[in-house]
């Protein structure tokens, strides 16, 4: 009888890796947590880039089955269990689901993450590129608060693996913003937020978030590991 392995979750406490131990957890199925800390640098590891040579979490092995980006992770993990997904590979609700899964992979997450970065980290000048992704992060969740007005779910009446990608990143909207209160610009995206965090699976992924005590200085160290693209700037 051979042994099955335990699943292994690479994580940091960032919203795309949030989002796949929210799947995790909602599925019960059991896994390591294994921390990577991106401020000291172990994304760039050669252990860590043998599993994902893009050198970000989350990753996941799932007996020598290794998938890396987040939205990946999510559809191979909910088609694995044929839970929270469409499981009719040639029907409209498969194909709507795609559709808002790749949205929030190839539009929420990018603008949202480049409006906080060009907002909190970016040297000056900068306000062509933070007016450009700050615009493009406030279009996006306009979309999916519009959507979220007809419909108590993205994808429908049942909640899903898209649901919780939106759910990594709604946790931040105040941060992506740079507004202390959007919610009144963003009710239904509040009301769907609210609603995730209270299931049990997102009060046990909260107690993952502070299992492991990530650096949080952003000094120079983290600097160079985070963002390498600016040694470049230094030989210019």
């Amino acid at each position: 009888m051979t042994l099955r392995t335990m699943l292994k979750l690479y994580y940091n406490t960032a919203p795309n890796p949030m989002k796949v131990a929210l799947l995790l957890e909602e599925l019960g199925t059991p896994y390591e947590a294994i921390p990577v800390d991106t401020r000291k640098g172990e994304q760039h590891s050669a252990s860590f880039m043998r599993l994902n040579p893009n050198a970000k979490v989350p990753v996941i092995d799932d007996e020598g089955r290794v998938v890396f980006d987040s939205n990946a992770i999510l559809l191979y993990l909910a088609d694995r269990a044929g839970r929270f997904v469409p499981t009719d590979l040639a029907s409209r609700e498969r194909g709507e689901m795609l559709s808002w899964l790749m949205f929030v992979a190839s539009g929420i997450g990018p603008y949202s993450g480049q409006a906080v970065h060009f907002r909190n980290m970016a040297p000056e000048p900068k306000e062509y590129a933070l007016n450009r992704y700050d615009f493009e992060a406030h279009r996006h969740w306009k979309i999916l608060d519009d959507r979220l007005a007809t419909q108590p779910y993205l994808v429908g009446n049942q909640y899903s693996i898209v649901d919780m990608a939106f759910w990594g990143w709604a946790r931040l909207v105040p941060f992506v913003l740079g507004i202390d209160n959007p919610w009144g610009q963003y009710p239904q995206v509040k009301r769907l937020l609210d609603e995730i965090t209270a299931r049990p699976a997102a009060q046990r992924v909260e107690k993952l978030r502070t299992a492991h005590a990530f650096k949080t200085e952003l000094d120079e160290e983290a600097r160079r590991n985070m963002f390498p693209q600016n040694e470049r700037l230094k030989k210019a």
